[in-house]
């Protein structure tokens, strides 16, 4: 029989990811603080384009954004912006979900397994994921509440856990 082992994945569900931007259309649409601001949140792809007339209110419309993706369960962990950009009267926000772990990130949690996991674990990284196998299950259970305690910026699911 094959050893226990689990997947460690960083996937963002698109579904929700297009209801918490329908969210925010829907409320900076209707409130008070953002009429007349020309205020807008649209998603195409792995991007949402948030845009407004002043930088302070792409700001606030980011911030209702990042509400409606911790009301629906999604980690913050997942977005990444810069600051507000000018493009002619208008002020433009481009934010990017994170699919998936990059390397750099996939090496650093491999390095942290192997350093404080327990003998006889080992991870491997496959593509945009990282498998980690070991003899016994409560091995397996110590590296999810290491790698848990540990902040490595990406958002971490452990799945396929056999």
């Amino acid at each position: 029989m094959a050893d226990p082992s689990f997947d460690i994945v960083s996937k963002v569900d698109a579904q929700e990811i297009d209801n918490a931007v329908n969210q925010t259309a829907k409320e900076i649409g209707n409130r008070f603080d953002f009429r007349d601001t020309g205020a807008s949140a649209k998603l195409s792809g792995e991007s949402i384009l948030l845009v407004a007339n002043t930088d302070e209110r792409v700001k606030a419309v980011l911030d209702v954004l990042q509400e409606k993706f911790v009301k629906r369960g999604i980690s913050l962990k997942a977005l990444s912006f810069d600051e507000p950009k000018q493009s002619g009267k208008e002020f433009r926000l481009s934010v990017t979900v994170q699919q998936g772990i990059a390397d750099e990130k996939a090496k650093a949690i491999a390095k942290k397994i192997r350093a404080d996991g327990p003998k006889g674990v080992q991870a491997q990284i496959q593509g945009d994921q990282l498998r980690v196998t070991g003899k016994k299950r409560d091995d397996l259970q110590r590296v999810i509440q290491l790698l848990k305690a540990e902040d490595f910026e990406v958002p971490l699911q452990f799945v396929n856990y056999r």
